[in-house]
């Protein structure tokens, strides 16, 4: 299915010189949704997804539901004051958005609530846009820092790959990305 053709774009928002990508238009047709998570779903190569907010939730919790696909746990990634935690659980990672550096937090009890696959944790980082990939490279050396307790064994954090809705082309996001994991995209466009 040609998704692009759904996607609108708002020049210089939220800031001058950002161009902003609407992906609304997939969460307001049912069987549109329905088939994008699956395709998205289906690029997926770990049982576990770590997914920013917000609309990165949009897509990833979806995955769950389906029981033709194999995604079994979605790791939130929360801005400042989203996650409620116990002492020593959350973990802050500073990142560089396309307008400036910015927090984003997740629990080493979200991870610990992931299937290992012998001894790693293996997590498919999605999210709907990859521009800069600032936000994306930030979150997976923090989620690669990691390692967690399961029935009292440790296990090292792995991010096995990147997936994405939508990936600008013309912006170097990809190669800072594959310096860590595969990157797949579903949707290709170019800002200019």
């Amino acid at each position: 299915m040609d998704y692009s053709k759904y996607i609108k774009f708002y020049p210089d928002f939220p800031i001058k010189g950002v161009n902003f990508v609407d992906i609304i238009p997939f969460i307001q047709d049912k069987e549109l949704f329905h088939s994008l998570t699956r395709d998205l779903a289906s690029m997926c190569l770990a049982p576990n997804v770590a997914a920013p907010e917000a609309r990165g939730f949009l897509f990833a919790t979806p995955m769950l539901y389906d029981p033709a696909i194999p995604v079994e746990n979605v790791i939130p990634l929360r801005k400042k004051g989203k996650l409620p935690f116990s002492e020593g659980d959350l973990v802050q990672v500073e990142i560089m958005k396309e307008y400036g550096p910015d927090h984003v937090y997740f629990r080493s009890s979200d991870i610990a609530a992931s299937k290992p696959v012998g001894d790693t944790i293996e997590i498919t980082f999605f999210d709907d846009i990859l521009a800069t990939g600032g936000t994306s490279r930030g979150l997976a050396l923090g989620l690669n820092a990691q390692k967690v307790l399961i029935g009292g064994k440790e296990y090292k954090v792995k991010v096995k790959d990147f997936v994405f809705l939508i990936e600008i082309d013309d912006l170097p996001g990809r190669e800072r990305l594959e310096e860590i994991a595969p990157v797949k995209s579903l949707i290709h466009v170019r800002e200019k």
